[in-house]
């Protein structure tokens, strides 16, 4: 069983933990004392949802519905370029770094909209929760497959807590101007690739 679930762990670890739309919106609010653990919590939970459901069986019906697949993808980029407006804006004025401390939160509803939005409109999170990991899960028997699916939620409670914990000790540096210019410019640059490779296969069809 053990086995099983370091499958599952490393699994997801690997696709998870890379520069994505996902873990750049944690990181960023992360560093800016954006409730932090209240944004890690939520993706964890959503993983935990989405992998359940991928190991249900719900994955291979999603990936072979073409129109539902577009649907999200455009909509999903349509979100990530919006937010990665918000980062270049940011990035530009670069007046968010001067005093961390002094940041404005956002409220917690808007933050819990943006996190579900960047979660959920995001098809590749699917990709990854529903259809890989629940295929590869999907092959063991019923008890190995919860094992399986421990393993998974592990991974990803353990990533995101780590970015909620590990964001405001980055603080100090972000009390300057261009590091708060960098983070921004970095997190429009991967929000608006994200959405170029979401949209690209539908508006060249």
């Amino acid at each position: 069983m053990l086995s099983v679930y370091l499958q599952g762990f490393l699994v997801t670890a690997g696709l998870i933990i890379a520069i994505g739309a996902q873990n750049a919106f944690v990181l960023s609010n992360a560093v800016r004392g954006n409730r932090p653990l209240m944004i890690a919590a939520i993706c964890s939970g959503s993983d935990l949802l989405l992998i359940g459901l991928g190991l249900a069986g719900v994955g291979s019906l999603v990936a072979t519905d073409p129109d539902l697949m577009r649907y999200a993808a455009l909509g999903g980029a349509s979100f990530l370029v919006a937010y990665g407006s918000l980062s270049l804006r940011s990035a530009w004025r670069g007046s968010a770094g001067l005093q961390v401390e002094r940041n404005v939160p956002l409220t917690r509803g808007a933050l819990i909209l943006s996190t579900l939005a960047v979660t959920f409109l995001n098809p590749h999170a699917y990709l990854d929760t529903l259809v890989l990991i629940g295929s590869i899960g999907g092959q063991f028997p019923l008890d190995q497959r919860l094992v399986f699916g421990g393993g998974a939620v592990s991974a990803s409670i353990l990533w995101f807590f780590t970015l909620g914990f590990g964001g405001p000790l980055l603080a100090p540096l972000f009390r300057r101007r261009s590091a708060w210019r960098v983070l921004d410019g970095l997190v429009c640059l991967v929000m608006w690739g994200i959405a170029l490779t979401l949209a690209k296969p539908y508006l060249l069809g």
